[in-house]
């Protein structure tokens, strides 16, 4: 039998629960405990789509190394769902730790002999102290924080001002908590002793916050100058519409009650974003939010937004797909379907968050980028970044910040006599001048059509209109990839000829396995790209290596078909990196997935040599 685990602020957590009894509040409160303590943590809720009866997970890595990314691998399993038992055992890496209720005794089966067990009868202690049946089931999930807290060497006093903060509008509930976490702490400490995996106060959280990146992309969208929200509850981006109500309520609000904003909930997601293709005609910034199906449904509304040249932002936060797929698990499988989103020939902004930092970055330059290049933009999440709590740098508000509206013919403009036509590029960057509605009385204003026009907006099916917009709508496309937010590049340590390129939510993970790569002597320069289309340092980067992995949570390396297809980049030189089981990629899948392939190819380059 192995020796247990023993480590200080290094190790995993993994909480197996039922949906629907109360377990997530305890399992954030442990989590914000840690951190309270000063030692970073990712945390990761796996959830069902249903309400409530089937599994549900949360994962808390303590890491005071500061990886946020999924490691792989569990030391500690509190396994409290008997549904999933059998898996959740399985996971546990040899030497871990197994946290159970033993109140019902279970077959000598359903262990292991390279982990420690630690049963503590979590059931009987709350029968005993509460009569309510509910209430025996939710202060049972703080009494099992209460018994870990003893075991891996949580601060009482920690948990007890969260638990304060938290209940602070419901002064009882706090007494009744603390109650419940001290009844398993005080068993635990009667009974038990520490384990090997240990918490230790230290200042490695510094002044990060702890946010979701819908609620990041929310207040990114306030500062961005949004004033227009349609939207369609779907999961996993609902929370962003709810974000973005809240923070307009606190920043747009006048003092007599009056709001500066309008959010809508339309009937379906073809509403929403026809109401926000509608507010951006009339000068307004608007979006809306959804994900891979809503945006199957609004593809006919984004052709537009193309075509007319109209602003838009819609902000995907991915899931599992095709059809309903997955709706509460992670993917990055909307790539094509928003680059390319609508019938005919279409190509489309795309930012592509790594963070909730990021989302409240983007978030706003999103709007910048809609009105000057007069599109639709995509602001890319993804359900880990949306829907999850990640420690990120506090975000910069800066009140002096200038709105870019881009080309907009102003009533001076035109009263001096300046040219206009709609669709004219006369500073040959593909990009018209437009005007607001009701701008000037007798100049300015034009027809928007879904169909083509010629350079003044009229009507016309006259080929050499038709191609003369098409072209130009290419020469605009080609100009935003000089004004998207650039890649950013990390060298190796010793001169490579292998590089790996990847973005948004796999950053974290991809930033752990290059450190461990190193350190087996697998050097790899590494690009995160930010946007679509892809800048010229892209390409730069491939033609500057024998060997690209690129990583990607999706089946069909749909990052690797933008790249082949925009750069003309032969396919072989791409090798794709895949993870899409919909949970979270960890560190260690790339490890061992870029290491083997390098290991294999160094040893073909030592016979060939």
């Amino acid at each position: 039998m192995p020796e247990p685990l023993s480590a200080i602020n290094d190790f995993v957590v993994k909480f197996a629960n039922v949906n629907g009894s109360g377990s997530a509040s305890a399992n954030g409160l442990f989590a914000k405990a840690i951190i309270r303590m000063g030692v970073p943590v990712s945390a990761r809720n796996i959830f069902p789509s249903n309400i409530q009866g089937l599994p549900t997970w949360y994962e808390v890595r303590v890491t005071e190394a500061g990886h946020l990314g999924r490691r792989g691998g569990v030391d500690i399993a509190v396994a409290l769902n008997p549904q999933t038992w059998d898996d959740d055992v399985a996971e546990i890496v040899p030497g871990g730790y197994l946290f159970y209720d033993n109140t019902r005794p279970m077959p000598a089966s359903k262990f292991r002999d390279d982990i420690t067990v630690i049963g503590v009868p979590l059931t009987t202690i709350c029968n005993e102290a509460y009569k309510i049946p509910r209430e025996r089931q939710l202060f049972k999930n703080i009494a099992y924080v209460g018994a870990l807290s003893w075991l891996i060497g949580i601060d009482t006093d920690v948990v007890e001002k969260l638990l304060a903060e938290e209940f602070a509008s419901k002064a009882k509930l706090i007494g009744a908590n603390i109650q419940a976490f001290n009844l398993g702490r005080n068993w635990a400490k009667e009974n038990l002793k520490p384990i090997g995996l240990q918490l230790r106060h230290a200042d490695a959280v510094g002044d990060r916050i702890f946010v979701e990146g819908n609620n990041a992309a929310a207040l990114g969208a306030v500062y961005g100058g949004a004033t227009v929200c349609a939207w369609y509850p779907i999961t996993p981006s609902t929370s962003l519409a709810e974000g973005f109500m809240a923070h307009c309520e606190a920043l747009r609000t006048n003092e007599d009650g009056s709001k500066r904003y309008a959010i809508v909930q339309a009937e379906d997601e073809i509403a929403s974003i026809g109401i926000v293709v509608g507010a951006g005609w009339n000068g307004a910034r608007a979006f809306t939010c959804t994900s891979g199906p809503g945006i199957s449904l609004m593809n006919e509304f984004i052709g537009l937004s193309y075509f007319a040249e109209i602003p838009a932002v819609i902000f995907d936060v991915q899931r599992g797909g095709p059809s309903t797929g997955m709706p509460t698990r992670t993917q990055q499988s909307d790539l094509l379907l928003a680059a390319y989103a609508s019938h005919g020939d279409t190509k489309h902004i795309m930012l592509l968050p790594a963070d909730p930092g990021e989302c409240f970055e983007m978030g706003a330059t999103a709007f910048d980028l809609a009105d000057r290049f007069q599109t639709t933009v995509f602001v890319m999440l993804d359900l880990d970044i949306g829907m999850q709590e990640w420690l990120v740098e506090p975000f910069k508000w800066d009140d002096a910040r200038e709105i870019d509206r881009g080309k907009v013919m102003t009533f001076e403009d035109l009263e001096a006599g300046k040219d206009f036509g709609r669709y004219m590029d006369v500073d040959h960057d593909g990009v018209p001048y437009r005007t607001y509605p009701g701008t000037h009385p007798t100049r300015g204003a034009y027809f928007t059509r879904g169909t083509s026009r010629n350079r003044a907006a009229g009507y016309s099916e006259k080929g050499v209109d038709y191609q003369y917009n098409m072209e130009r709508l290419l020469a605009k496309f080609a100009t935003a990839a000089r004004a998207v937010p650039a890649p950013v590049t990390r060298a190796a340590k010793k001169k490579t000829k292998a590089g790996v390129i990847y973005f948004g939510s796999t950053t974290p993970a991809m930033h752990e396995a290059l450190e461990a790569l190193e350190a087996q002597g697998h050097h790899v320069d590494a690009m995160r790209v930010r946007a679509f289309p892809f800048p010229q340092e892209v390409y730069d980067f491939i033609h500057a290596h024998e060997e690209v992995f690129v990583v990607e949570q999706n089946r069909d390396a749909q990052l690797r078909t933008l790249i082949v297809t925009e750069g003309g980049i032969n396919p072989a030189v791409l090798t794709p990196i895949l993870h899409y089981d919909g949970a979270p990629i960890t560190a260690r899948f790339l490890i061992d997935s870029i290491g083997s392939r390098m290991s294999a190819a160094n040893a073909i380059r030592e016979i060939a040599e």
